[in-house]
């Protein structure tokens, strides 16, 4: 769909944006460019649509160089994404979404209920269409600049760090639209970012990008995670990368046990005669309402009567990882994590032991699904790509040395930026400087995270997720301009 041969970008003063770069991107697939500032992946992705020009090797869009399509048509062809959306202030969110059905000479009524249609699938409310700019939050203008790259119904959707302009919770939220979005739709998305956490999150595949604009590996996301392809790429992922790869194992498959479970109405007696230090308070529907601590239970009455602790949280077996399993039982009272099915029911309970067997056997399994299909050179032509198997290390890429090339700041102006900062080292916070090119280094959980000398202890017997070249038009999600 995407292909870049032999990609450079030079500036005069020297500055090396993209280093040689051959990559090839699957249609229907999220690619997400990843590393640090000025390693040239806003470079690459604005290289797509011709906002820059390469200084050498060819960008093709299915089959066809780009450079035979005038840039204004090309750009048409193409959503374009940017943080803080980039909407037009003087024009409300209906002609905002319609501005490039009207650029392609469709007719008012048309684009605008073209738009109407967009503003309902990225879940805002009719009410909004009269709007302006200013009068909506950070998360509903991104919302709708989602909505105007939409407009056309483009094949290809370039984003351009999208959600990193509002708070964690909103961005989460959007993420989850965005991934629902995708699913509908099967664009063909590059999508930039400097948050390895959201590249995992939603990449089908991930080029990583060392300072020189050299691309240091491209693979799917668990590979990525299981085998980085050199030191560079290993510190750039964080250290707790085993943590992070138990998003990939399935909570649906992770055994429970009954565990001390009774309903609310049970007396205290029946809780005390289970010989636990906590049991667990379900109402008529077996929905957990708290952890009672035996200890603390009144002489007599029920668990009605008991303080009862928080949850921390539970995890769905339909739909939750393994990961969010071993949160729940970390931030538990009881240590033990709770599994509800799809009605919120408790299905049962696991302490980090009995989890721990189980993600270890279910981890291994991933490791090999990435092996097998892990992207890579695989066609014989140098180039990686996003369905073919590895058949170099790591899916790095042919004549990328290990270390960082000349630094270059590949973003924006033909400027060199500094080296990327090293991580900072385990338990403490990374400096902003340098938390754009490392993840913090962080310590992966003992099996026993309140006591790292312990030994793993068995798993117990178990019983039981408007429009120019180089102007705010352009960036603002029209995909086109009129020059």
């Amino acid at each position: 769909m995407i292909r870049f041969d032999a990609v450079s970008k030079n500036y005069p003063n020297g500055t090396t944006a993209v280093d040689a770069l051959s990559l090839e991107l699957a249609e229907g697939g999220l690619t997400v460019l990843v590393g640090p500032s000025g390693c040239g992946k806003t470079t690459t992705l604005r290289m797509v649509n011709r906002m820059v020009e390469p200084s050498a090797g060819t960008v093709s869009l299915r089959g066809q160089d780009i450079r035979e399509v005038a840039a204004p048509e090309l750009r048409r062809g193409i959503g374009y994404v940017i943080q803080h959306a980039g909407l037009f202030p003087h024009r409300t969110i209906l002609d905002n979404v319609a501005t490039v059905p009207l650029l392609l000479g469709w007719g008012k009524k048309k684009a605008r209920s073209r738009a109407a249609e967009l503003l309902e699938l990225v879940g805002l409310p009719a009410t909004m269409a009269k709007r302006y700019p200013y009068q909506l939050s950070g998360g509903q203008q991104q919302r709708v600049g989602v909505a105007r790259a939409l407009g056309a119904d483009p094949p290809v959707l370039l984003m351009d760090e999208p959600f990193s302009a509002v708070d964690p919770i909103v961005r989460g939220e959007l993420q989850a639209e965005f991934l629902r979005l995708q699913k509908e739709l099967h664009k063909t998305i590059v999508f930039v970012t400097h948050d390895i956490d959201e590249a995992i999150k939603l990449g089908d595949h991930i080029a990583v990008f060392r300072t020189g604009g050299k691309l240091a590996q491209f693979d799917t996301p668990e590979r990525l995670l299981a085998h980085p392809a050199d030191d560079f790429v290993a510190d750039f992922v964080g250290q707790d990368r085993g943590i992070r790869r138990l998003s990939f194992v399935q909570a649906s498959g992770l055994p429970l046990r009954e565990g001390p479970v009774l309903p609310v109405t049970a007396p205290v007696a029946d809780a005390r005669s289970l010989g636990e230090p906590w049991v667990l308070a379900v109402d008529a529907a077996r929905r957990p309402l708290g952890w009672a601590a035996v200890a603390d239970l009144p002489p007599g009455g029920t668990l009605a009567d008991a303080t009862l602790a928080p949850l921390g949280h539970t995890f769905a077996l339909a739909g939750d990882s393994a990961r969010a399993a071993l949160d729940a039982a970390l931030l538990s009272p009881s240590r033990l994590a709770v599994g509800v099915d799809a009605q919120g029911a408790v299905a049962g309970v696991a302490d980090a032991y009995e989890l721990s067997a189980a993600i270890a056997g279910a981890s291994a399994g991933v490791t090999t699904t990435g092996d097998a299909a892990g992207a890579g050179t695989g066609d014989g032509t140098g180039v990686p790509t996003s369905g073919a198997p590895d058949t170099t290390p790591g899916g790095v890429q042919d004549g990328t040395a290990a270390g960082a090339g000349a630094p270059a700041d590949g973003e924006a102006a033909p400027e060199a930026a500094a080296p990327a900062a090293p991580a900072a080292p385990a338990g403490q916070a990374a400096p902003a400087e340098a938390a754009e090119s490392a993840a913090p280094a962080e310590a992966v959980a003992p099996a026993d995270p309140a006591d790292p000398a312990a030994p793993a202890r068995p798993a117990a017997k178990l019983t039981k997720r408007d429009a120019g070249e180089g102007g705010p038009a352009e960036q603002g999600g029209v995909g086109g301009g009129e020059r």
